[in-house]
This record gives C-alpha cells, structure tokens and sequence, in this order.
C-alpha cells in the first residue's frame, strides 16, 4: 500500500516541523500569547499574528561534557606546542566553553509567526463552559436505532416476513419450481384418462414435477429476510448561550466598545469550541428584542433602560424553545450598571425566581469608563446582584474599565473548574 500526503505545508514551513515545535514549546507560546492578547484589538485575534518567545523557554534536554574532571586527549601539534606537551587548564575556569559576559546585549528572542487556527487554539486551550451538570458538551453522543434495509441474519421478531415472500417467489420463478395448480390439474388428467399408454406418460411426468417440486422448497432459508437496525449518532448534550446588552443611552461609546469585545470574544470562543452550542443575542434599553449578530454589535438603537425587559425576553425565548430539561442554559450580560429605580424589585425577582433556577451559569460584567475606579464605583444593578450572589446561586459578576481588562476577565469567568467546584464569586 503506497500513502501519499497531499496535504499543503505552510508556505516556506515544514507543517510535520511546525507542529513539532509548538507541542514542544506549548507552555511558552501560551504565555507569549497571552502578553500579546493584552496590547491587541480583538478583531485581530481573528488574524493570527506574530508573538516572541523567550530563548530559554526553547531549549531541549541533551548530553554534553560536563565541566571539570580529568580527560585525555590526543591534540595535533603546532609551532608553540610539540608532540608530548601538556597544555595547561584556562586560569579562572574548570574547564569547558567560555562563559558569557555579565555585561553586554544579549540574545533577542525568538520570533515565530502563529495562524489563525494556532493562535486561537493556544488561547482557547484552559477554556470551557462550566458545570455542565445535565450532559458533558464535549463529544458525548447517544445512539438510536434506524432503519439500514434488511439482512439475512437476526432476532424472530426483526423477521420481514412480506420481504421473505417476494424473496421466494423471486427464486422459484426463476427456478421454474412447478405450481401446485399445475400439478393439480395433472392428477386430474391422469384420473380421467382411459388410454393406458398415455395415462404412463402422464403418470411420468406428474412423476417429474413432483420430484422437481421436492428438490425447490417453496420457501428456502436463503429466502429469509430481517429488517435491519443500524445506530445512528445524535448529540444528546445541547447548550444555549444567552448574550444580554444594555445599549441605552447611558452607555458610552467607550463601554458599548467593551461590552462588544466582551461579546466578541464570547462568540469567538464558543464558535470555535462548542460546535453544538446555539447562541441567542439580546439587546435592551427600555424594551428587549432578540436580534441577529450584525444587529447585535453594531446596531445603532438607543433610549432608556430597563434591565427587566431583557431578563423577561430571555424567560420568554426559554419556555418558547429551550426545555431545561433538554438544555444546558448559560447567560452572560454587559451593563454600565445603571437601571430605572422603580424597575429594580422586578429585575431582582426575575432574576432571582426565573432566570437563574434554570441558568447552569449567569456571568455579569459591568463596564465603566476607562478613567473611573471600579474598585470604589457600586451601581444600583451591581448591589442588587451583589445581594443575589450571597445566597449561592450560580452567578458571577466582575468589573471591566480597560480594555486590557476584557481577556483576564474573560478567562476567570471561563475557566476549567473541576465537576464539583462552585462557581467563583
């Protein structure tokens, strides 16, 4: 058997080499990435890019001469040194290569240019959705039977039996197996017949199809047929993830920009990661409405806010087409933390009695403007949550003012926990 690889390297790249290196230095270009995510627009993390890993983070296990030791060797001569001479040991050193200098430039680092595939997966290695309690998401599959035509083994209660008819009457066609009726109506000639001579040539034929009859059963084990069953692979663990904005006018254009990374990056991850997860995007102001990606970033709608109007919208899309028993449900919202004040006691028994009994997981960020202390600053939606999280229910919530800020975030809220950790406050 001859196998030949089609495949197309990288250009100037040995792809077999390149992947080589990246098992290799996995840890090192992990943290390459992540100094490089800090100073990039998410819309490039879509393109890949070129990141700098440090030379000792590169270097491989091998043998070498240890220094110190005795050791002979045999040296060609020269015009100082003759045959016999011994040369003596370097001043200052055990012996070996020259040490470098403590002062002076040294060895800039090592630059190497990642894909998009590669930069994303680095970056998305440590990440999952958490507690997948109903079903794990990954590659866990259930298997129902369907039909795959027939076969000529199996169990009495799988047999076809309209199927082995017509396969038998197939065979005795073209077998010419005698028909009853046939030889029926010879016995019949035989007993009228009164010609002895003839009767014997009638008896010899019956004779004939009888034993032609005898050796072709009317239904033959090849005939047999069974309906056949195949297993059939379907996806049992199915998530849906909730992505809710605030998009009213006392949003900034510099927190609606965060808000959108954030989403960005959401979306990127679970495209990239859950193939069988179906997001749902939700914008609010003073009324919710899902919409679509496009509409979703970087559409231009404005006005009030109520936050109750999202939590309602997602409560609706849930009981329209998200069974809980059926669905893995995770929601993330973005909000500058300002809401109505008559709509808090609303928004806190939605979330509270509605939303989070089904939620697996409810991620919070509130974003702020790039020169505020999110240390100090406490919004009326972010004590109200606040006071919700006390009482263990699955909710995180975190604060976002740089956009520096937006990846470590992202990768605390998103973690890999272990099956029986609770969710990080």
């Amino acid at each position: 058997m001859h196998i030949v690889d089609r495949r197309l390297n990288p250009r100037g790249k040995s792809l077999e080499n390149r992947q080589r290196f990246l098992r290799r230095a996995k840890s090192a270009v992990q943290q390459a990435v992540k100094r490089s995510l800090q100073s990039r627009n998410i819309r490039d993390v879509l393109d890949g890019g070129e990141i700098t890993l440090p030379i000792d983070g590169l270097t491989e296990p091998g043998f070498r001469r240890g220094e110190g030791g005795i050791s002979d060797q045999i040296l060609p001569g020269n015009r100082a040194f003759v045959e016999g001479d011994i040369i003596p040991r370097p001043p200052g050193r055990s012996g070996g290569r020259p040490k470098e200098a403590g002062e002076g430039d040294g060895e800039d680092g090592f630059r190497f240019v990642l894909t998009r595939e590669e930069f994303l997966d680095v970056f998305l290695d440590d990440l999952e959705l958490p507690d997948l309690a109903k079903r794990r998401l990954t590659e866990t599959e259930e298997e129902s039977p369907v039909r795959a035509g027939y076969s000529v083994s199996g169990s009495p209660s799988n047999l076809a039996v309209g199927r082995t008819t017509r396969m038998a009457m197939m065979r005795r066609i073209a077998l010419r197996r005698p028909r009853i009726q046939e030889m029926e109506a010879l016995r019949r000639e035989i007993e009228e017949c009164e010609d002895d001579e003839k009767r014997g040539v009638l008896e010899a034929k019956l004779k004939a199809l009888t034993e032609k009859s005898r050796r072709i059963p009317y239904i033959d084990p090849l005939d047999v047929r069974y309906r056949r069953f195949e297993t059939e692979p379907k996806p049992v663990a199915k998530a849906v993830m909730f992505c809710l904005m605030d998009v009213s006018g006392s949003m900034s254009e510099h927190m609606k920009d965060l808000a959108k990374r954030f989403y960005l990056l959401l979306y990127l991850f679970l495209s990239q990661r859950y193939k069988k997860v179906e997001i749902v995007f939700i914008r609010h102001t003073d009324k919710a409405e899902e919409v679509d990606e496009e509409t979703f970033f970087y559409g231009p709608a404005t006005g009030g806010t109520l936050v109750s109007s999202a939590l309602a919208a997602m409560r609706a899309i849930v009981a329209a087409r998200f069974d809980p028993a059926e669905w893995n449900i995770y929601a993330a919202q973005a909000s500058d933390g300002d809401n109505s004040y008559s709509d808090g006691t609303m928004t806190g028994q939605l979330l509270r009695h509605e939303i989070l009994p089904l939620c697996q997981y409810f991620a919070y960020i509130e974003v702020g403007e790039e020169d505020s202390d999110s240390s100090v600053s406490r919004s009326p939606l972010w004590t109200l949550y606040e006071g919700i999280r006390s009482e263990q229910v699955p909710l995180s919530m975190r604060k976002v003012c740089q956009r520096n800020e937006i990846f470590p975030v992202f990768h605390e809220l998103f973690q890999k926990r272990d099956a029986q950790s609770k969710v990080a406050p």
